[in-house]
Formats: structure tokens, sequence, C-alpha cells
């Protein structure tokens, strides 16, 4: 038997079932909508983001937790096809999460998630610690309990912390002095940020405002990555670093996962020693290729596909 590589890129998060409805609108409240079509599929923001770190050609190692169900066992098979390290994954007695995701039309969607047996992602063993002390990066989200996802960037001392702060929320000094990279969208920013913006502004199209973003969260984390969707994304450092990379024009199908997809492909290229800007251009490229495919994991693309989207 040959023995796995030593992992460089540590994902600590969420596993969930994907129930995908296609609908010519996410409903209002009170509404009831007819979907055209439906779909089951992998998902969890951080099993999407573990698998685009595979894809992207690093080793990978997954820390989670499913349920001992149907759901959990095709969830784990749907990881090791891509090669990721399951031997860190906790089996729950609570059923496998699930997120139920309305895709508009236009690609844009709506979900509600129930976690499930992520919920009970709560404490680190000793075998994840020495894994976590020999990692190179860690990514970590919010869709596990936020007392793990603190541990797990604490005992990460020597490794790049990437946190992608969603779903959004205010976070505890404790885990922000172990981030190196902080993800977020615009409305992710401001809440980590506490900046509120002006009536009727929209931080995407407002260079001025997402600069303010920035400067508030460098106050925080050493690096920040503001995702803004189909504008592509903007990334500053301490010390002045920074910049932004356009997003390709593209036929959005379905904008489930992309995000994810950057994240793994960013955390990946990190680990393989870019500097911060050609790590975002990457992430950049797969977000892009993401929202042209329907689905999460089955959207995440492969590594010559991304080579190939980059800028020349």
């Amino acid at each position: 038997m040959t023995s796995r590589p030593e992992p460089s890129v540590v994902v600590v998060g969420s596993a969930n079932l994907d129930v995908v409805l296609r609908v010519s609108a996410v409903p209002r409240a009170g509404e009831t909508v007819l979907a055209h079509g439906t779909a089951r599929g992998a998902g969890g923001k951080g099993l999407n983001q573990a698998v685009a770190v595979a894809r992207a050609g690093a080793a990978c190692t997954f820390v989670a937790a499913v349920g001992d169900d149907e759901a959990g066992r095709d969830l784990t098979r749907t990881m090791q096809a891509d090669g990721i390290d399951v031997d860190h994954l906790r089996t729950s007695a609570e059923p496998t999460g699930t997120a139920h995701i309305a895709v508009q039309d236009d690609g844009d969607n709506a979900i509600v998630v129930a976690a499930g047996a992520n919920a009970t992602l709560r404490a680190l063993t000793d075998a994840d610690r020495a894994l976590l002390a020999a990692a190179t990066v860690l990514v970590a989200q919010l869709e596990v309990p936020l007392e793990v996802v603190t541990a797990a960037a604490r005992a990460a001392a020597t490794a790049t912390v990437v946190l992608n702060a969603a779903p959004a929320r205010v976070l505890p000094a404790p885990l922000l002095d172990a981030v190196d990279v902080l993800v977020v969208n615009e409305h992710e920013a401001l809440v980590v940020s506490g900046l509120t913006a002006p009536a009727g502004a929209d931080v995407a199209a407002d260079p001025g405002l997402q600069q303010q973003v920035l400067d508030a969260l460098l106050e925080v984390v050493p690096a920040v990555v503001l995702t803004l969707g189909g504008r592509g994304a903007r990334y500053a450092a301490r010390g002045g670093t920074g910049g932004e990379v356009a997003a390709p024009r593209v036929q959005v199908v379905d904008t489930t996962g992309a995000g994810d997809t950057a994240v793994g492909y960013l955390a990946a290229a990190l680990a393989a020693g870019e500097p911060l800007g050609a790590a975002v251009a990457h992430a950049v490229a797969a977000g892009s290729l993401a929202v042209e495919t329907a689905g999460a994991v089955p959207s995440v693309p492969h590594r010559a596909q991304v080579l190939a989207r980059l800028p020349r």
C-alpha cells in the first residue's frame, strides 16, 4: 500500500446534501411557486471548498461530520472520488446536513440550510490538532460551530489561515487574531467590519466604499479578499499590497458554489506558494467557470480549465 502525500490544505467545515429546485423566481413570503426541475447532490461550503482544493491539484484533508445515513455515505463517496482524505470525517447520530436551494432562471439563488450533523462538529481531536499543526493552509467557513472554527485556526499556528466568513456574522477577537486571509463578499464585509453602507449604496459597484471596507478589515486581519460577484474581486494586505482582478463575461447558469470554488482555488494557490494577487486571479477564473454549470460540486472546474482561463 502506498502512503498518501502529506496534506498541504486542511478544510474544516460543513458537508450537506443539496436539494436543488429550479424556479422562475424565488418565492416571496406567503407565495407558492412551482419548480420546473429538481436535483440532489453533494454540497455544503466546506465540502465544496475541499473539492475545489483537490481539483486545483493540492492534497486536501477534510475535517467534518456527516450522519450515519445514506446521504452521509453518498457524500463520503463523493469526497473519495476526488481524492480527498476523509480520515478525519466524523459520523454523527444526527442526520446529514441538508441545503434546500431555489435557483432562479437567471442563476441567482436562495438557500435554507438544516445543519444536522454539522452542528455536532464542536471540538478537535488530538489527531485533528496534529494534522492542523502540520498543514500549509487551513480553510474554514462558518457553517459549523464557531468554537471549532476558532480552535482549528489557533491550532494551525504555522499555516496560512484562510477564513471565508460565511454565513455572515460578527467574529470574536480570538478567531480574527488567528486569521491570515479573510474572504468576504460585500454583505459579509459590512457585517464583519461593523460598517453601515449609506442607504441605496452598492458595495460591489462603489470602489470608494470598497476601499473603506477593506481599510476597516485590515485593522483586524493581515489580508482581505473582497469578492464582487460578476465584477471579480479586490484584495488588500497590510503594507499597501493590493489590487483588483476583473471577472470575464460569462453566461450565468447557476451561482451555487461559485464562491466556494473561488475560495478553494485561492487556498490551493497559496499552498503552492503563489503571492496573494496571483492566488486571487486563480480564484476569480475558477469562480467564473463554476457559474457556467448547474450544481455545486458538478460545477467545480479542474485545474487545466482554470489555467486556460487565466489572463495572459
